[in-house]
């Protein structure tokens, strides 16, 4: 199961998930669902997912870090400002306010399946071994952190 650690992009993942979530949709449409307001309702989402991902990006980019997730290793700084005083992945929670965007636009339950197995694999496959990284670089400053900071929200 090592092997899938850290190697599939985050981006590549939210768009293979997001296919999925079609694809189910389009599969199983008896499934689906009337919401009144949907559309406005998934942009507020996708609003929001957006923002609190670039934000993410934001105060990598100026702390002269790598947002390349693939290599925790090449981190030079721990981030722990902006954004990151609310959760220690917010490009993840952002991608995954968008897939919860995308969901509500597709209007279909089956597709809605996917948003726990996404948060299953990101905790697997890429938050758990970031932190090992982040736990071994930057010691009990990291581990302080971890215990004031949540890892979603």
């Amino acid at each position: 199961m090592q092997a899938l650690e850290l190697k599939i992009p985050p981006v590549v993942q939210v768009l293979a998930v997001a296919g999925l979530m079609w694809t189910l949709a389009v599969a199983v449409p008896s499934l689906g669902f009337t919401l009144s307001a949907s559309p406005l309702v998934a942009l507020v989402f996708a609003a929001i997912g957006f923002a609190f991902a670039l934000l993410g990006v934001w105060e990598f980019r100026s702390a002269g870090t790598t947002v390349d997730p693939r290599v925790p290793d090449q981190s030079v700084s721990l981030v722990v400002r902006g954004v990151y005083r609310i959760s220690r992945n917010p490009m993840y929670v952002g991608f995954l306010f968008v897939l919860i965007a995308w969901g509500i636009f597709l209007s279909n339950l089956v597709s809605l399946v996917l948003l726990p197995a996404f948060v299953v694999y990101m905790n697997r496959f890429q938050i758990l071994p970031e932190e090992r990284h982040m736990r071994e670089k930057f010691g009990k400053a990291y581990c302080q952190y971890e215990a004031e900071v949540r890892r979603w929200v």
